[in-house]
């Protein structure tokens, strides 16, 4: 029991981390092109954050990310060592990459976490290998729909404003901002918050296997404490914010005017709606950075610092198999 209550505070101390490791997801467009102060920003995101917990609940009907999550490893090879190990795995990759001001997958950080862990334990037949697959098939997919997505929506604005005014269209595109960073966290506590839920869920499963209090037969007796919870964690870690990643989605990637910030988060939005509908997990952080590429292409390629990105494409690739290594290593010392 104790191990059990020790794993649902370490999950929402990940979400928490969640929150200030991709606040910059929500809030660096609209940070850099100064239509809102750091502060107000982050306040601005952690709000929409906790109204994603409403849309879900009330309006989806349902978690389906957070279902996908918690079928990562097959049911009877999940134990609560694993699933700490995996946590705990998670947190330090989330700490360090937060550290370096790289923007890294939380999403793809736990998933790996919790996958290294399970095979360390019982092998590689443990893991649900085609949900793995299409979760690492979408650190491609989502930044390439975002960018596509973005590429498309700035011509079509271009051509429905080119008689504007520059002076008149930039301040209202700067209130537009609001509206479109609001869309976006929306996305982001939508997708992200379920990601813990559904590792909460394993561990509530596993522990009703084990007789122990608090288990639960199966991902549709839930409680509700646990997605309140979670949504609440992320939205406190948003208003915490992470200005180093501000920095590098804001600015070191392609100079962002209000136009492109407002093209960027919508894009952004309806691919995270995709992949909810979809009820796949993907990373806010690839979809934003994908989407801000989509924008600065149509400048110019020569544009977009391709530098920077390819670091950052580098750092993605890593993420599952690091994540995983090191919940491996975690398990077989403390397992």
């Amino acid at each position: 029991m104790e191990l059990l209550v020790i794993i649902i505070v370490l999950a929402l101390l990940f979400d928490y981390i969640n929150g200030f490791h991709d606040a910059a997801n929500s809030i660096a467009t609209i940070v850099s092109t100064k239509v809102l102060t750091p502060f107000q920003a982050v306040l601005w995101a952690a709000f929409f954050n906790f109204v994603a917990f409403f849309i879900a609940k009330y309006i989806i009907g349902g978690f389906g990310i957070a279902n996908t999550v918690s079928k990562t490893v097959f049911e009877q090879y999940i134990t609560l060592p694993v699933i700490l190990s995996g946590l705990v795995a998670a947190i330090l990759w989330n700490l360090f990459t937060w550290w370096k001001g790289i923007p890294s997958s939380s999403s793809h950080t736990l998933i790996g976490g919790f996958a290294g862990a399970a095979i360390m334990a019982s092998g590689f037949h443990s893991i649900q290998a085609g949900i793995i697959l299409k979760i690492a098939a979408f650190i491609f997919l989502a930044p390439v729909i975002g960018m596509v997505m973005a590429f498309g929506f700035t011509l079509l604005v271009l051509h429905l404003c080119r008689r504007a005014r520059p002076h008149t269209a930039e301040v209202w595109f700067k209130r537009l901002q609001l509206a479109s960073s609001a869309l976006f966290s929306i996305g982001h506590g939508l997708n992200d918050s379920q990601k813990v839920m559904g590792i909460i869920a394993a561990a509530l499963i596993c522990s009703h296997s084990e007789g122990l209090g608090m288990g639960i037969d199966s991902m549709d007796d839930l409680p509700n404490w646990v997605a309140f919870s979670c949504f609440t964690a992320i939205s406190l870690g948003t208003m915490s914010g992470g200005w180093k990643i501000v920095k590098t989605m804001g600015n070191r990637i392609t100079r962002v005017t209000p136009l492109e910030g407002v093209v960027a988060e919508t894009a952004g939005a309806f691919t995270l709606y995709l992949t909810e509908f979809l009820k796949i997990p993907v990373s806010t952080t690839h979809t934003i950075t994908g989407a801000i590429i989509g924008v600065g292409a149509t400048k110019r390629l020569s544009a977009v610092r391709w530098g920077v990105t390819r670091s950052l494409v580098v750092a993605w690739v890593l993420t599952i198999p690091v994540s995983a290594l090191l919940a491996a290593v975690i398990y077989l010392l403390f397992g």
